[in-house]
């Protein structure tokens, strides 16, 4: 398991080898699984047309290219991006996106054609495990998983803080967390679509070989991921928009409960001496906690509007529990940045207005 890793541009840094931090993470995702070359001629020659073979094998020769770039610029402390989440994020995205369509065509072609090519894919963060199975469905897993992948590190770069040369220190624009919605939303998407519509035509043997990436519960745990980091930003929207009711603000932190509630049933178990997999754990318990701050913080500014006693001590009450959710928050988010790889953050600085005050990753409120 591995880290969206951004951070800080330090132009006085220069390291070499394998980074020891993964930078200031905003969006957690698994380690990119990255393609092996594959001879589509030798398994596929005999049985579809020259050119169906060839557009088959430029298109995954494109896309091995570009995951490996990707996949190496991902593991380095410092990875350039734009604005808009850097343009080789968009161009494996879109080189996805080609490939997909055709490799569907050749599942549908022939239930004898699905099984006659072994494709071998690899994660980033353990390059000496591969996973090889001759089946087009895992192919299909392993393309949608990475287009989801993709789509968290776009997210990721979105969500850094940047300058704006007017003097008031780094933040996370509006226009960029409004951007992260639909990033969010695609992946979730990506992902729902491998548990419910692929996953079930791979054999029941074949899907106990899947890597721990590709399993029921990890892919639907990430899809979760993408629901509600989603509602999480559209949360630190509302928060910054004064026409937005405590009602509202309530209703998407509740939401936010839910669905990490959700993520946090559907994750597998995994050894804890895997470091990614406690990290992952850790990830999901800062954020629950801190969704669960943010309900009752909200809902205690709405009893706290009411006139009668009742509501008044009921108010106390869900602030007190706020409270105590976010110092767990806290405790869970400085576990989960010191554990390695280790990255950099600061639990009590918002993103957004660089003030110190109780903050989610791109939004803050005083409690």
């Amino acid at each position: 398991m591995g880290c969206g890793a951004s951070k800080w541009k330090d132009p006085g840094v220069v390291r070499r080898g394998r980074p020891r931090s993964v930078g200031e993470v905003v969006v957690f995702l698994p380690g990119l699984r990255v393609p092996r070359t594959v001879d589509f001629p030798q398994s596929l020659g005999d049985h579809l047309d020259t050119s169906t073979v060839e557009r088959l094998s430029a298109l995954r020769a494109t896309v091995v290219t570009m995951a490996m770039q990707e996949s190496a610029m991902a593991l380095k402390p410092r990875r350039r991006t734009t604005r808009h989440g850097g343009s080789g994020t968009a161009n494996l995205l879109q080189a996805l996106e080609e490939y997909l369509p055709v490799l569907l065509g050749l599942v549908k072609e022939s239930s004898d054609l699905r099984n006659k090519v072994q494709f071998v894919w690899a994660n980033q963060e353990d390059d000496s495990e591969e996973t090889s199975m001759a089946d087009a469905w895992y192919e299909v897993l392993s393309v949608l998983h990475l287009m989801a992948m993709v789509c968290f590190l776009q997210a990721n770069s979105l969500l850094l803080p940047r300058s704006y040369g007017d003097g008031q220190g780094p933040r996370v624009s509006e226009e960029s967390r409004r951007a992260t919605v639909d990033v969010f939303l695609k992946a979730a998407g990506y992902l729902d679509c491998a548990v419910n519509q692929v996953l079930p035509q791979i054999p029941p043997e074949k899907r106990r070989a899947l890597p721990v990436d590709l399993v029921e519960g990890n892919l639907k745990a990430l899809s979760l991921q993408g629901l509600g980091q989603g509602v999480d930003m559209q949360l630190g929207l509302a928060i910054d928009n004064p026409k937005a009711t405590l009602a509202v603000k309530r209703r998407l932190a509740c939401e936010m409960v839910k669905y990490w509630q959700q993520i946090k049933d559907s994750i597998p178990e995994l050894p804890l001496s895997d470091g990614w997999a406690k990290k992952h754990t850790l990830f999901v318990k800062w954020k629950y906690a801190e969704a669960k701050a943010a309900a009752y913080y909200f809902h205690g500014l709405i009893l706290d509007e009411g006139n009668t006693e009742k509501s008044q001590e009921m108010a106390i009450s869900s602030l007190q529990a706020s409270e105590e959710f976010l110092k767990e928050s806290k405790r869970a988010s400085k576990a989960f940045h010191s554990t390695p790889p280790t990255s950099r953050s600061d639990p009590d600085k918002c993103h957004t207005c660089g003030t110190k005050q109780f903050r989610s990753d791109v939004f803050c409120w005083q409690v």
